[in-house]
């Protein structure tokens, strides 16, 4: 039984929209129109569920896209789950710095926020570009 965008859209959460931009980048395809309404095979829900993964986990769309083979099947490329993860743990040990950086400099007990050394050298880390900005996730 096939499930019409709107379907989809409600049972996964991820608005028609996007759904419709997901399948032109090809990571989702319909199978028909029903109407003018889109028409998906049951299992783009799981397919959809592996993109969320692959967002959440930092992926970007067209990396996603590669990790499906020609025939719609997962192939994901171990190395680049390594590589992401490798990734994936120098944000957290920088997010970690600054996570205890602005601990320190809320407890601080210097007079203002700039006599603080250790708020000084987290605005020197953003000034010289050691500390990223999150990227946002499109979509």
């Amino acid at each position: 039984m096939t499930l019409d965008i709107s379907e989809v859209a409600r049972r996964t959460g991820v608005p028609a929209s996007t759904l419709r931009y997901y399948e032109e980048k090809g990571l989702i395809a319909s199978v028909g129109r029903r109407g003018l309404k889109r028409m998906f095979e049951p299992d783009v829900t799981e397919r959809l569920a592996l993109v969320a993964l692959g967002r959440a986990a930092g992926f970007s769309l067209d990396e996603i896209a590669q990790m499906f083979g020609p025939d719609g099947q997962a192939q994901i490329d171990r190395e680049k789950l390594s590589t992401k993860a490798d990734e994936l743990d120098q944000r957290i040990s920088e997010l970690s710095a600054m996570r205890d950086g602005l601990r320190h400099a809320a407890a601080c007990p210097a007079p203002s926020h700039m006599e603080c050394p250790t708020f000084r050298r987290i605005v020197r880390a953003a000034a010289s570009g050691a500390i990223r900005t999150p990227a946002r996730p499109f979509r």
